[in-house]
């Protein structure tokens, strides 16, 4: 009897030490995931100060130590800035070539956590636009129909944004202008092939978004205008490019 009581108690004693030992890890896990999510927040808002100071090269250095994220708004971010570093000019054509690879990867990997994200749908467009250029045209125009439906999708998630709706005027301006040899490539491609018009891009798209949020969305404007014959109108929007504040390297180039 008194074997069994010391057994029961001890069995009493390990269970409680048990559930202490459960509930400390439970204590424990929760901090940490609480501590995970704030250091995600403490990134992103550590990341999108750099974005607006125009800190290509630290920026890219702090979001690539987070490229196995699993949170679509880091990954999104990374895609963004890997591009952005291929943009500079003082990136070797080697380098330019990997970073544009490597942004469509984890723009992909952002939608793949987050379907819903309007973001990563902008930027896996974006991207896949980009990856085109090494690729060919005829890959370039094949991909055309995903890429717009990425934008489209954007769009649909978040219908103020205005980069997307440009993305989208800039999609239209591409086909209305495409050159007879592209659109032979296109009907081989498509049943029917992808179309626009310039008063598509003018009206439906571009024009839609607050115009003055971009020089370059001002400059293309502007030559959609003069596309038009409508020289009063280009010359009205082409002002407004040429007189942008020009803060990066693509406003001086506009």
């Amino acid at each position: 009897t008194q074997v069994l009581r010391k057994s029961l108690q001890r069995g009493a004693v390990l269970s409680t030490g048990s559930f202490l030992i459960f509930e400390a890890h439970k204590l424990i896990s929760g901090l940490a995931e609480v501590h995970a999510s704030f250091k995600v927040e403490e990134v992103i808002e550590q990341a999108d100060y750099l974005y607006g100071s125009g800190e290509t090269e630290k920026l890219y250095r702090l979001l690539v130590q987070h490229k196995n994220s699993d949170d679509a708004e880091l990954l999104w971010r990374l895609a963004r800035s890997s591009r952005d570093l291929a943009q500079l000019s003082g990136t070797s054509a080697e380098e330019k070539r990997q970073l544009t690879y490597d942004s469509l990867e984890y723009a992909k990997k952002a939608l793949e956590k987050n379907e819903s994200n309007f973001a990563a749908h902008k930027w896996y467009g974006i991207c896949l636009s980009d990856v085109g250029d090494y690729e060919g045209i005829k890959t370039k125009i094949g991909n055309a129909i995903v890429i717009k439906d990425h934008f489209q999708r954007a769009i649909e998630l978040n219908p103020k944004d205005a980069t997307t709706i440009h993305l989208i005027g800039i999609w239209c301006y591409s086909f209305a202008e495409m050159p007879w040899y592209q659109r032979k490539i296109a009907s081989t491609l498509f049943a029917t092939p992808p179309t626009s018009t310039f008063q598509e891009v003018c009206f439906s798209y571009v024009y839609a978004a607050d115009p003055n949020f971009y020089s370059k969305n001002l400059l293309y404007l502007g030559k959609t205008y003069l596309k038009l014959n409508n020289k009063k109108m280009a010359l009205l929007w082409l002002s407004k490019a040429k007189e942008y504040p020009a803060q990066t390297e693509e406003d001086k180039q506009v």
